[in-house]
């Protein structure tokens, strides 16, 4: 039995896959090394993997990972899976390679994660070979769900929101000054809180707003990230991530506005991704 999975920081889609092909998928947390040591990353499995999955059983482990950046950070992940599998053979590496698998399979081409936070690369088919550093959810993550959503707040808390919709926002969250600040600076996973406010645009993509703080990501997505790479107007934009699916038609007008015709933009790639391994015989 194997299990293939993509992880993000905030939540991990599985996929377990018998000698027949049966497919069951299930979630669990995400797991990234930057915020989670390996007792806290073999807890929170024992807590949220279903009951009924024989671990025992369990020969091999794919896990593909946000924060998974060297092997230090890989050996955190990869130590928590085999406590927890004890009898598998376990591959950690990186999610963005999890997205190029699944947006490019065995063709070159530029992948990108929106998601909790940013990453892309360009892939020649089997490996990423080129990585513009998205520098995490303090100094880039430009474009995704923390980016969108640490605007948001600075906005509320400076009472920069158009009229209405501080009011919406104060009514929906209740949240003081106070609470917003003890969250990032006291309190676990910063950045899963802020990427919970990209669905408050979502929400409310009616109003003007909050429509335009999302072009502006995507904007610095591009002006900070993809731009950078050579010849980025060559390829395809490809992306997964729950951001960058959600908010689409917003990215794929800034994408056009950069020279770049818009490939797959898919929410979750784990579907493609067990189909990457099912191929290569995992």
């Amino acid at each position: 039995m194997i299990l293939i999975a993509d992880g993000g920081s905030t939540k991990s889609n599985w996929c377990q896959l018998d000698e027949a092909g049966n497919r069951v998928y299930f979630n669990t947390e995400g797991y990234n090394p930057d915020f989670m040591g390996t007792a806290a990353i073999t807890a929170s499995l024992d807590k949220n993997l279903p009951d009924n999955l024989p671990q025992k059983h369990v020969t091999k482990v794919y896990y593909y990972g946000a924060g998974v950046h060297n092997a230090e950070k890989a050996e955190r992940v990869a130590a928590a899976m085999r406590a927890t599998f004890p009898n598998a053979t376990v591959f950690v590496a990186e999610d963005l390679l999890a997205a190029a698998h699944a947006l490019l399979g065995n063709k070159p081409g530029f992948a990108a994660i929106l998601g909790t936070g940013t990453n892309s690369c360009l892939y020649d088919g089997a490996k990423i070979i080129h990585n513009v550093d998205s520098l995490g959810y303090f100094l880039g993550d430009e474009g995704s769900g923390s980016f969108i959503g640490k605007r948001l707040l600075r906005d509320y808390l400076r009472g920069l929101l158009p009229d209405g919709l501080q009011e919406i926002f104060q009514e929906e969250f209740h949240f003081t000054r106070d609470d917003i600040l003890d969250r990032l600076y006291n309190q676990p996973l910063p950045n899963r809180f802020l990427a919970s406010f990209a669905k408050f645009t979502y929400d409310h993509n009616n109003i003007s707003y909050c429509r335009e703080i999302v072009l502006q990501g995507f904007e610095t997505f591009f002006a900070n990230i993809v731009r950078h790479y050579p010849n980025y107007q060559d390829y395809t934009f490809n992306c997964v991530g729950s951001v960058g699916y959600n908010f689409r038609d917003a990215l794929t007008q800034v994408a056009k506005d950069h020279g770049m015709e818009v490939g797959k933009i898919i929410r979750s790639p784990i579907d493609d991704l067990v189909a990457y391994h099912e191929e290569h015989n995992a």
